[in-house]
This record gives C-alpha cells, structure tokens and sequence, in this order.
C-alpha cells in the first residue's frame, strides 16, 4: 500500500524546489502518494493538475507575530553571548516608536526579551508561541483536515514561516510526522527555525552542524543532508535552449558577450542600482576599447521598486532587462510567486552569460553550476549616508565565513578596479570558479543532482522509524 506525503506549503517559497523541478515525479516513481498541503494563493491544482489540499484558514493568533520577534531576538541575543560575537546583532531589524501602538508593542516586546534572554527563555517563549497557534481555529481546520486525508507524513517546505505553526503542532499532535526543509543557506544563524519538527532536512554537513550548534532541542539523529532540489534545473538539459533560440526569444544580439547583472532586494543592497551604473560604465568604456560586450539585468523577483528605471533608460545601448517569470498573486511582496517557466530562464541566463555580478547573492552557486565566474561588489557608493544600510556588513555574516578562500569569488573592492576585473574574466585571465566549485560543495552539498531523490530516500526511513 502506498504512503501518502502531505507536502505543506506554508507560503510560496517552496513552489520552485518542490512543484516546478521534477521532486514529483521522483517521489511518484517510488510509489508515494503526493497531495501538496496548499496554504498559498497558488493553486496547483488549477495549474499544474496536482492533487492539492487547500488551506483556507490564515488566520494566525494576532500575537504570534509579536511573540515570533521575540523569540528571534532572544535567540540573537544567546548566540552573542555563546559565541562572543558581535555579528549576531546585525541581524535584528530595528524595533519602530512611530504612533503609539508600535510605541507601546515595541516597549511590551522590549520587556520580554529583556526577561527571557536564555536558553531556558528561548524555551518558554516556543512554548507560549505553540499554545497561541493551539488555540487559534486554524489549529482546529488543520487538525480536521489532516484526520480526513490521514497522510503518513508531512513535509514542510520551510522552516521559517509563521502561517506552518498550527498546521504541523496539529500534525504532531496526531501523532504524524513531520519533516521540516531548512529553506536557505543562510537561515540558520539568522534565528530563522520557527518550527519545531520531528525530522530536519539540510543541504550539507555544514548546515547539519549548523543546526545542532544553534538549536540545542535537537538531536543529531533527527537531522539528515539531503541536498536541495533547488540547483537541480541547472543540470536539465531539457531547459537549455541553443545560443541562437534563447537570443532571439529575448532580443538578443548574438555578436556580443552578455554579463549578468542580478539585482537584489532593497534591504540587502538599497543602492543596488549604482552597482549596475558602475557596471554599465565599465562595459560602455571596454567597448570603446574594441570589446564588444553587454548586460542582461535580472532583478530580484520580488522587488517592485523603480529605483532602476533611471539608470536602464540611460544605459540602453549596453542594458537589455530580462524579468523573473514570477506572478503577483497578491499585493504584497511575498505574493509574488515563482513560476514552472522561470527555471528554463534562469537555467540560459546562466549557460548564455559569461559571468553574474552582484551583491552577495547566492547566484554565485547558479552560476558557478555552469562554470561561470561571479563578481560581489563590496565598496561604498558615494550617496550612502546615515539611514541607510552599508553593503559591507553581508559580508560579514555568518553565511560567509563558509568561504574556503576569498578566490570562491571575485570581489570588487574599489570601483575604479571594475573595468580592469571585466576585461580579465571576458579574457579568461581572473575567475573564481575552482576555488567557487569548492565552496559550492561545502554549502549545498556533494550531489547537487542528487537532492530530490535523497530527499525521498529519507522520507521513507523517517515513515519507518
């Protein structure tokens, strides 16, 4: 008899490595039973023509966001301490005083850090956050739901989403098991567990030791590597398109030697956009010297800001803008959804590019897959001031110090360099891609072709258990 794997979608994170890639049909092929628990705005079913379970309940305990800040700060606060380092305090956003709510709820969670800044703090603070989910109706309509499909185990997609809480408490309440995918390769140190499961699933060893390290409620034997399906599309050769194909899809002029420039969000790299003028400069300035070279700008899909615009329309002689294929299904920025179609663009922008430049961004690894070299900006821009955010310090999160050696990437540190960088990865003479590779398998793992099927793999033992 097959088993039945409720595969939970607490938000739309998840749609690209568990809908779109082919984790479906490798779990089919072993004979489980797929229904995606769907807790988005995304309906699989209508789209893809997959069995889905439609979570219509949203509706967290109005509290559990305050109690969720809470908890994050304290686990902040004892990783300081534990580990003497300043950097964990980069990673908290800065509490609001505008109005008197924010006034009074900043000073009530304020208070509450300051008196559970422990480990056994960090305990009551899950504990009192699992009884507001528990006595929420949601609780209750997932609870229902789970007894009427009785699926032998639920596969949760992230770990970092509040909108899972109540749905896998009422999971493990009744007695099934729940597995929990640490989404990113920088969430861990970032105090971003807001699950409690009985399994977890990790892209490497590194992020195993990670977990442990951090989350000391968990036991070695409830944490499996398994890899990420999420670097999977680029080894597809069904997605890659000839030079040619993908070049006049997209406007393209197949005489020139396109760089990417991928955008990020404002809160990473609020003036982003000067990095692709700076970049822009360089390219308008080498071709003058005989190359003949050009950008693809790809933003990151869920910035909706137009904070590009001005420098695009200046620079369309060298800039050509390749969107995301993601869809707005809803007003807010975590409403923006991947599509099926955007791995096929990812996968040729990277195959068709020369190199990715960016700030920090994990494309290193997209590109890297495709031995293509990566430059991280990492200098100031003359319109940084007080208020806003210096690039600087990503890199000196914890999520970096993963680096084997400061060649797994090309780094920019000055922008008067820049010209001279491109000219040697367009002429073969600088790239990061040996030491890159390396870095590679330490952060998402030695079978990157492998993660779906490993990860179905360990789903069964954890069925069997």
């Amino acid at each position: 008899m097959s088993k039945k794997v409720f595969v939970f979608f607490p938000d739309g994170v998840g749609l690209r490595n568990f809908a779109f890639t082919k984790f479906k049909e490798i779990g089919e092929e072993k004979g489980y039973e797929i229904v995606y628990w769907n807790n988005t705005v995304f309906s699989l079913k209508e789209e893809l023509g997959y069995d889905e379970v439609k979570i219509e309940n949203h509706t967290t305990h109005p509290l559990t966001p305050v109690y969720s800040r809470i908890r994050k700060h304290i686990e902040l606060n004892v990783s300081q301490k534990k580990f003497n380092d300043k950097v964990y305090e980069t990673y908290k956003f800065p509490f609001s005083y505008k109005g008197l709510k924010n006034t009074l709820k900043t000073l009530y969670t304020k208070l509450l850090i300051g008196f559970n800044s422990s480990e056994k703090g960090i305990v009551r603070i899950r504990k009192r956050i699992n009884a507001l989910e528990r006595s929420t109706t949601k609780y209750q309509y997932c609870k229902a739901q789970l007894q009427e499909h009785k699926p032998d185990l639920v596969f949760c997609t992230t770990q970092r989403a509040t909108q899972s809480i109540s749905a896998l408490l009422a999971a493990k309440d009744l007695g099934i098991p729940v597995v929990s995918f640490v989404y990113s390769w920088d969430n861990v140190p970032k105090a971003m567990q807001v699950v409690e499961a009985d399994f977890y699933f990790v892209w490497s060893d590194l992020m195993k030791e990670e977990v442990l390290k951090y989350y000391p409620f968990v036991q070695e034997s409830q944490v499996f590597v398994t890899g990420t399906p999420q670097f999977e599309p680029h080894y597809d050769q069904n997605l890659f398109k000839s030079r040619e194909e993908f070049f006049n899809e997209n406007n393209l002029d197949t005489s020139k030697r396109y760089i990417c420039f991928s955008g990020d969000d404002e809160t990473t790299s609020p003036l982003d956009q000067y990095y692709l003028e700076d970049l822009a400069k360089a390219v308008r300035n080498l071709n003058a010297k005989g190359e003949n070279a050009a950008i693809i700008y790809r933003k990151c899909p869920v910035d909706v800001s137009t904070r590009y615009d001005a420098v695009i329309d200046a620079n369309k002689d060298v800039i050509t803008v390749l969107d995301p294929l993601w869809k707005p299904a809803g007003k807010n920025w975590n409403e923006i959804l991947p599509t099926k179609e955007d791995l096929g663009l990812l996968h040729n922008v990277c195959a068709h590019s020369e190199f990715v430049t960016n700030v920090c961004s994990s494309t290193v690894f997209d590109f890297v897959a495709h031995d293509k070299p990566c430059i991280y900006f990492n200098y100031e821009q003359p319109q940084l001031k007080k208020g806003i955010r210096d690039i600087g310090q990503n890199y000196k999160y914890v999520h970096f110090r993963s680096m084997p050696s400061q060649e797994a990437a090309v780094f920019c540190t000055d922008k008067t360099t820049l010209e001279d960088q491109v000219k040697q990865i367009l002429d073969k003479k600088l790239s990061n891609v040996s030491d890159g590779k390396k870095w590679y398998e330490i952060v998402v793992g030695k079978n990157p072709t492998q993660a779906s099927l490993a990860i179905w793999d360990t789903i069964n033992q954890c069925i069997n258990k």
